[in-house]
């Protein structure tokens, strides 16, 4: 099922694009019109997490895949394990893939998703957060995750370790294509109501199409 790339729709109320774009990406993201979100302490006995987690809340719900324009949110609903999740792609370069995963993360908080719902992963180099705890050893590594009171960063290589989250987002920063042929549609699996895919959309394409 192929996608047609689209500006990036986390479908809370957006705005403009963003006037200066991050670097390496190629398409803007727009930004939701959040309300204020209180600072997460940070995690005790060691640094906090490079980026703030807010503990904020919001019920799960679909997200459609729209060409253009904000999209109204839908009703409050549970998300099941029959649930299929909606996928959106934002295009990104693979230099640009961890940027634009990191500003989909971000509209995700600001729009009211609690951090323990998103999980996201990469197919090239690690995210710096998921680098730094794992300075600390695999087991308070995966504790964090086990804990899911915060969003969870990991590579494509353990991905199939991690549980199920509402919202799961793909960084296809580079790894073979083999990697990302096969992270994605892990990840698909691992998504309850949304999978954003962050990359070459004509790659993401050919490998979701094959394998969705």
């Amino acid at each position: 099922m192929p996608l047609i790339p689209e500006e990036p729709q986390i479908h809370e109320s957006a705005q403009g694009p963003r006037a200066t774009p991050a670097s390496g990406r190629t398409a803007p993201t727009p930004r939701p019109v959040p309300g204020p979100r209180p600072a997460a302490p940070p995690r005790p006995g060691r640094p906090g997490p490079l980026r703030p987690t807010p503990p904020v809340q919001r019920a799960s719900r679909d997200v459609a895949v729209a060409e253009s324009g904000p999209s109204v949110p839908a009703a409050p609903a549970t998300v099941t394990a029959s649930a299929t999740p909606q996928i959106q792609l934002i295009p990104a370069s693979a230099e640009g893939a961890l940027d634009a995963a990191e500003e989909a993360v971000d509209l995700l908080l600001d729009s009211g998703r609690a951090p323990g719902e998103v999980l996201v992963i990469t197919t090239g180099e690690q995210h710096p957060w998921a680098a730094h705890e794992l300075s600390f050893g695999e087991a308070s590594y995966w504790a964090q995750h086990d804990a899911g009171d915060d969003v969870f960063y990991t590579d494509a290589s353990v991905a199939g370790r991690a549980a199920a989250r509402p919202v799961v987002v793909v960084a296809v920063n580079g790894g073979s294509d083999a990697t990302a042929a096969s992270a994605l549609p892990l990840a698909l699996t691992r998504a309850g109501a949304l999978l954003i895919v962050c990359g070459d959309p004509q790659q993401i394409n050919s490998v979701l199409g094959a394998g969705v």
